[in-house]
C-alpha cells in the first residue's frame, strides 16, 4: 500500500504539474510529507490511508450499519429493513442501492479470491463465473454475498432485493468486460432490473440501473433515449440517474465530447434551486480529459474554470446531506488539486474524507491509495502557501 501510495504521489508530482528538474526532487519531498501528516489523525485529522472505506462515497451511518450487520452475520434483514424505510427518497435509494450491490459485489470477490483457480463447471449452462458460490467450504463461505442470493430467493416480491440484485450483476459485468460471459450478464441484469421495475411502478432506481447495461450493451441512441425517458418521467433532476446516462453520450461509448456537454449543460440549464444538476458539466469535462493529461494549464483553462465554479455553486447550494454531494466533492478534489487551488481542495477533503467510493479514485486499481496520494498533494501545496492544520478551511457548507 505505502509503495503504491508512494508511486502515485511521485507520478502526480511530475505528471501533474510538469515541473523543472531542479523542484522536482523539492516537489517529490514536499508531497511525501504532506503524505506523512495526512495519515496523521493529529495533524489534519484525516483517516489514515489504510481505513478508508471504499464502498462509499460519503457517510451514511445507517447503511454502514446495515451492510456491517448483513455481512458479519450474512442476514439479509438489516439491508432490507433499510431499503424500506428508504421508501422514495430516490437520491437516497439510489447511493444505497449501488452501494450494497457493489459490497456484495466486493465481498464475493474475495470469497473466489480465497478459494483460488474456479474449477470447471460440469453443466457448460452453469455460470459459476457470475453466480454465488454454491458449493465453496463452509469456512469460505461464511463471507461470500449470499446474504444477497438468499434474500432474492425467500423475498422475489422485495423491490429492494431486486434492485441490489440487479445492480449486482452489473457490477459483475463491468468488473470483467472482457469475460465470455460479459453480455450474457448484461442481459440478465436487464432483465433483474425490469423484474424490480414491475414491483413499483414509481420507483426510478431499476430504470437507472438499466442504463448502465444499456450502455455496456451498445443500444441504439432511438432506444436509450427511451429508457432515458422512463427515467426522466419519474425523476427529471435526479443527479445519480444523469451520473449514469452520461457517460453513453461521451466518446468513449456511443456519443462524441459535444453530445456529453450539450447533455450536461442541459441538465445544469434545467436544473431547480438546490439542485446538484449544476456540477455534470465537471463529469462531462472529466470524461473527456486526454490520456496524458500533463498541461497544468488545462486545469486553468476557461472551460475547466467554469466546470469548477458550476460544481462549487452546486455544491455550496445543495442540502449538505444530500446522497450524491460526495460525488461532486471527490471530483472537486482531483480537479482543484490539478488546478494549484490547494485551499479549496482542502476544504473538499475535510468533507469527504474517510470514504472513497467515487470517481475519479474508483477507476483506479487502489481506490484508497489514489485519493490518498491527492490528499497528501493537497496537504503540500496548501502548505507551501503557508497553510498549516490549525488554519485549514472548513469543509464547504450551505
Amino acid at each position: 500500500m505505502e509503495f503504491v501510495v508512494f508511486l502515485l504521489l511521485v507520478g502526480g508530482v511530475v505528471g501533474f504539474f510538469v515541473l523543472p528538474a531542479v523542484r522536482r526532487r523539492k516537489a517529490a519531498k514536499e508531497a511525501m510529507g504532506g503524505m506523512t501528516r495526512s495519515n496523521d489523525p493529529g495533524a489534519y485529522g484525516f483517516v489514515p490511508a489504510d481505513e478508508l472505506d471504499v464502498r462509499l462515497p460519503g457517510p451514511d451511518h445507517e447503511l454502514v450499519d446495515a451492510l456491517t450487520e448483513t455481512q458479519r452475520t450474512q442476514d439479509w434483514q438489516p439491508m432490507a429493513r433499510l431499503l424500506a424505510l428508504t421508501d422514495d427518497d430516490w437520491e437516497l435509494r439510489w447511493q444505497r442501492v449501488q452501494s450494497a450491490a457493489g459490497a456484495a459485489a466486493m465481498e464475493l470477490a474475495r470469497a473466489r479470491a480465497a478459494e483460488g483457480p474456479p474449477k470447471a463447471p460440469a453443466d457448460p449452462a452453469d455460470l459459476s463465473t457470475v453466480s454465488f458460490t454454491k458449493n465453496a467450504p463452509s469456512e469460505a463461505r461464511q463471507q461470500d454475498a449470499r446474504w444477497l442470493r438468499d434474500w432474492r430467493a425467500q423475498q422475489p416480491g422485495d423491490r429492494g432485493a431486486a434492485q441490489v440484485y440487479a445492480q449486482f450483476l452489473v457490477w459483475q459485468a463491468l468488473a470483467d468486460p472482457g469475460s465470455a460471459d460479459h453480455r450474457i450478464v448484461l442481459e440478465e441484469a436487464r432483465n433483474a432490473a425490469r423484474e424490480a421495475a414491475a414491483l413499483a411502478e414509481a420507483d426510478p432506481t431499476p430504470y437507472i440501473t438499466e442504463l448502465f447495461a444499456a450502455r455496456a450493451l451498445g443500444d441504439r441512441r432511438a432506444d436509450f433515449q427511451a429508457l432515458w425517458d422512463e427515467v426522466v418521467r419519474r425523476a427529471p433532476h435526479h443527479m445519480g440517474a444523469h451520473l449514469a446516462a452520461l457517460p453513453y453520450w461521451s466518446q468513449k461509448w456511443h456519443g462524441s465530447r459535444e453530445d456529453a456537454y450539450a447533455f450536461a449543460e442541459g441538465a445544469a440549464a434545467r436544473a431547480p434551486e438546490g439542485s446538484l444538476l449544476p456540477a455534470l458539466p465537471l463529469f462531462a469535462v472529466y470524461d473527456h480529459l486526454p490520456d496524458a493529461n500533463l498541461v497544468r494549464g488545462m486545469y486553468q483553462s476557461q472551460v475547466v474554470r467554469d466546470a469548477i465554479e458550476a460544481a462549487e455553486y452546486a455544491v455550496d447550494g445543495a442540502d449538505d446531506d444530500h446522497p450524491v454531494r460526495a460525488h461532486v466533492l471527490h471530483l472537486l478534489v482531483c480537479f482543484l488539486v490539478r488546478a494549484e487551488r490547494y485551499e479549496e481542495a482542502m476544504q473538499a477533503v475535510q468533507a469527504v474524507d474517510g470514504y472513497v467510493g467515487a470517481l475519479p479514485w474508483v477507476e483506479s486499481p487502489e481506490p484508497a491509495a489514489a485519493y490518498a496520494a491527492y490528499r497528501a498533494l493537497a496537504v503540500a501545496g496548501y502548505e507551501r502557501r503557508d497553510g498549516d492544520a490549525a488554519t485549514a478551511p472548513p469543509p464547504p457548507s450551505q
